[in-house]
């Protein structure tokens, strides 16, 4: 069977016919999880006439078990802690400390890659479209809808062109819309339902970002 997306660039395109009710706001800003949300999240951002920035969101992994999640950082200085994981896991304060100290110190290189001196822009207020490429569990995209939440978004939007309907119903109480043309049952990744899957490179990113980035003192 053939699949269904040919591409980021063109699910961006269907993705923003789906959002096209958003369209001259002057509060919107779509908000890309780097790098295979950003060509997605481009597509919206200009079919919309709205500036485009990247929220980048690190996942502090469990000393030991660095596959479990004993919380997450993100763009804008948000941190984000599951107090459950780390008691019952009886980590250290000072073990967390160095988890969280690697991964800051990742996320702003990234930071620095991607937006320069480019200030993180102001969500106060605002209406946010949170864009990625497809989701599978969702944990990147609960992080990053928490971290807008704490940055005063008044309207949080999810968009993604695929997951699993498990994942969609899972975000649906946390945000005022969600959007998701296809929601197959059998999911095993992301890349299965694109005809081109390559690898966003950072060059691709930045210059999305170079294009479609919020203007200095604007919005």
């Amino acid at each position: 069977m053939e699949s269904p997306i040919h591409d980021r660039a063109t699910a961006g395109r269907q993705l923003a016919a789906a959002l096209r009710h958003y369209a001259g706001r002057d509060d919107l800003i779509v908000l890309a999880l780097p790098r295979g949300g950003v060509p997605v999240a481009a597509g919206i951002a200009r079919s919309l006439g709205a500036p485009l920035d990247v929220l980048l969101v690190r996942k502090l992994g469990l000393p030991g078990h660095p596959e479990l999640a004993m919380g997450a950082i993100a763009s804008g200085g948000v941190q984000v802690m599951n107090e459950d994981v780390v008691r019952h896991a009886g980590v250290s304060e000072e073990a967390v400390d160095a988890v969280l100290a690697r991964e800051r110190q990742e996320l702003e290189r990234r930071e620095r890659v991607y937006r320069g001196d480019r200030p993180w822009p102001e969500l106060t207020g605002r209406c946010v479209i949170l864009v990625d490429d497809g989701l599978a569990t969702g944990a990147t995209m609960k992080a990053a809808i928490d971290a807008v939440r704490r940055q005063g978004a008044a309207r949080i939007v999810v968009a993604v062109p695929v997951a699993p309907p498990q994942t969609v119903a899972e975000l649906k109480p946390l945000v005022d819309e969600v959007v998701c043309p296809l929601q197959p049952e059998s999911f095993m990744a992301i890349g299965q339902w694109y005809r081109d899957f390559h690898q966003v490179s950072d060059a691709e990113v930045k210059g999305e970002l170079d294009e479609l980035a919020p203007s200095p003192g604007k919005h």
